[in-house]
């Protein structure tokens, strides 16, 4: 039945792919008449390739931390959002994110379909200097991501064609819905004031709630406690995420301008802090100074300063970093891991850190940074970016958890989540892909 399955979808996209061809017929693109800034342009397409880095990096970071039969399918969940997700993106979802808003929600996927109508010579309002399309390939690459940060929460224990499933219902019904919401000039979360300047919301709360349902509907893995498989994974997947993360925040700015700058400012000072933040406090309570403590305080760090990166100054950065891995660290010790199997603190690190990056956007954001602020952040004297904040972080937490696990539910009724108890002890490496280390 899944040949047959599979074997429909790609004569149908083939088929597709090819009728489009004919129906969805475009301008032919002007040679002279379109000046977009060449500096933003470069700097975008520079942007973009650093986001997409950072999905590998994080196929290194979790392979890492996981057990050693395990490594290869973890690091291939990563790799293969990078194949669906940008497939989906082009077909519908960048529609159902950016197209022309349907009451502030959802995006109206037709007139984008197979990118029909995104084009090197037009712009988009939010990015008026670089062509659409590549304002388009920039937010798949955030698409790309989102899902592969869910992974962390049920690795070792769920079958791959039930992944690439939950993938593909995830970033149709939770991802774009959010994306609209927040970045659309349309959406309701844009229209109310929320600030997220590159995907406190979008990303990593819906990563991290996601990762909680899935880590409640998964259930337990026979062993929890195993040896990470190569801490050198570790370290470079987190110098892949760090160097990405330039693209990821500083890209945000839409251009080679001093608010990419101060982005790339806030990230780097961000990082460091919550790293040092981190291993001290392992030290305080008596742990010793880890190189995996390390490098999740410095993820921590990225996490939490994504959505204020171009709103906040450098002294605003570092507290966020120091104050979000101190939340997170604590979370991650007393988060009940006897009873919910979240394998790599993705929920404590992404969930939470993305709420207390959301939060404090709302202590901080200033117009000095960025005079595109309607409302300063509650250290200014004004309280109503905060409170905004916070009901945007409400309602994206229920819809987040609620959605991911009702979608983990009807995935479950499709095909089965879980391996049998047999390919778990074997390795999913070899029960999944029959390949190993």
């Amino acid at each position: 039945m899944r040949k047959i399955i599979l074997s429909v979808i790609l004569i149908t996209i083939l088929i597709l792919t090819f009728i489009s061809n004919f129906i969805l017929i475009e301008n032919p693109i002007p040679t002279e008449s379109v000046k977009f800034d060449t500096g933003d342009t470069a700097w975008m397409i520079v942007a973009t390739a650093l986001v997409l880095i950072m999905t590998p990096g994080l196929g290194f970071f979790y392979g890492g931390m996981v057990g050693k039969k395990n490594v290869i399918s973890t690091m291939l969940q990563s790799f293969m959002a990078m194949v669906i997700v940008t497939i989906l993106w082009v077909i519908i979802a960048y529609g159902l994110s950016f197209g022309p808003s349907i009451g502030g929600f959802i995006g109206n996927p037709l007139p984008n379909l197979f990118f029909q109508g995104v084009k090197t010579n037009t712009a988009h309002s939010l990015a008026p200097t670089i062509p659409l399309m590549l304002f388009a390939l920039f937010q798949a690459k955030f698409a790309i991501i989102t899902p592969a940060l869910i992974t962390g929460a049920f690795a070792e224990r769920i079958r791959f064609w039930a992944y690439l499933l939950f993938m593909l219902f995830f970033i149709i019904i939770v991802y774009a819905p959010l994306c609209h919401m927040t970045w659309h000039p349309d959406g309701i979360f844009f229209k109310m004031g929320v600030l997220d300047f590159a995907g406190g919301t979008v990303v990593h709360m819906s990563a991290g709630w996601a990762a909680l349902a899935g880590a409640i509907f998964l259930g337990k893995r026979k062993v929890q406690k195993v040896n990470p498989a190569r801490i050198t994974y570790v370290l470079l997947g987190t110098g892949l995420l760090w160097f990405g993360w330039f693209g990821f925040n500083a890209g945000s700015a839409m251009g080679a301008n001093g608010l990419a700058v101060q982005a790339l400012g806030t990230t780097t000072v961000a990082a460091a802090s919550a790293a040092m933040a981190w291993v001290f406090l392992d030290k305080i309570v008596g742990h010793k100074l880890s190189a995996m403590g390390a490098c999740i305080g410095a993820v921590v760090g990225l996490v939490a300063i994504t959505p204020a990166a171009g709103f906040v100054s450098i002294p605003s950065a570092m507290f966020i970093g120091i104050f979000s891995s101190i939340v997170s660290n604590l979370m991650v010790s007393k988060f009940p891991k006897g009873k919910i199997d979240d394998a790599l603190d993705v929920f404590s690190c992404h969930g939470v850190g993305g709420m207390t990056g959301m939060l404090l956007t709302g202590v901080f954001a200033s117009k000095a940074v960025n005079p595109a602020v309607i409302n300063q952040g509650l250290v200014f004297g004004e309280t109503t970016l905060f409170i905004h904040q916070l009901i945007a972080l409400i309602i994206v937490s229920v819809f987040a958890f609620t959605m991911s696990y009702f979608l983990f539910f009807i995935v479950n009724k499709i095909t089965p989540l879980r391996v049998s108890e047999d390919k778990e002890e074997l390795g999913l490496d070899i029960s999944q892909h029959g390949e190993y280390l």
